[in-house]
């Protein structure tokens, strides 16, 4: 199968929600995608949507592709972003072509427990959340520097969940041990917060194009727009 692509434009993303901050709305603009083409096609999510409009995940292109292929797609937004090309048919001697768009609304309606789900807390989800900084020292590292801390130390009766986790460096996290910031003088940098379905979907996604972006900024719950800003 082979595969073409319109100009994607990108966004970068990160925890910083706010749609007037410049690092949540910077657009990367004509940004390089891999020239292979399996690797162009694999590197770009669409958004899937109910046919209400509501935001349900993202999908890779064979996902999309079996959409418009059943004619299950109810509607589309955003100029097609991708083509995928499929066999000649015998009849007409035409080569099969589907555009594929940024957003696709499936036709049917999505099960109630399908919508806005509670994010997973994965350290990947955690670390992005926090725009890769330590919240105790406030200094930017590499994934592989970080660490989840527990503000309530799990063995003082704190749990593992997004309202009591934070990224954090290896020194900071070593120094503070088995205490809580209060106890070890270290106050945090910002309050540990669980992320809506949108602002995950958005924080899980380093390669969002602009027209997902602008739709997924419409959605953003209210708090969420003025976090961090």
């Amino acid at each position: 199968m082979e595969s073409d692509t319109a100009t994607l434009r990108l966004v970068r993303t990160g925890a910083h929600l706010d749609p007037a901050s410049p690092r949540f709305t910077s657009e990367l603009a004509l940004r390089a995608i891999p020239l292979h083409p399996l690797e162009r096609l694999n590197t770009v999510r669409l958004l899937s949507l109910d046919a209400h409009g509501r935001v349900l995940n993202w999908m890779n292109w064979q996902d999309a592709a079996c959409l418009y292929a059943r004619d299950a797609v109810a509607w589309t937004l955003g100029e097609p972003c991708l083509q995928v090309r499929g066999g000649t048919s015998r009849l007409t001697g035409n080569r099969s072509l589907i555009e594929l768009h940024p957003i696709v609304a499936a036709r049917g309606h999505a099960r109630a427990h399908a919508l806005d789900p509670t994010p997973a807390l994965t350290n990947a989800a955690l670390f992005a959340r926090d725009d890769h900084l330590c919240l105790y020292c406030g200094h930017a590292y590499a994934r592989p520097l970080l660490t989840r801390d527990h503000v309530v130390p799990v063995s003082k009766g704190g749990r593992d969940i997004w309202e009591n986790v934070v990224a954090a460096c290896f020194h900071c996290n070593s120094r503070k041990g088995n205490r809580s910031p209060q106890q070890a003088g270290m106050p945090l940098l910002a309050v540990p917060y669980r992320p809506s379905w949108v602002e995950h979907l958005i924080l899980s996604n380093r390669n969002i194009l602009a027209d997902q972006m602008e739709f997924l900024r419409n959605q953003l719950p209210k708090d969420a727009r003025r976090r961090r800003s």
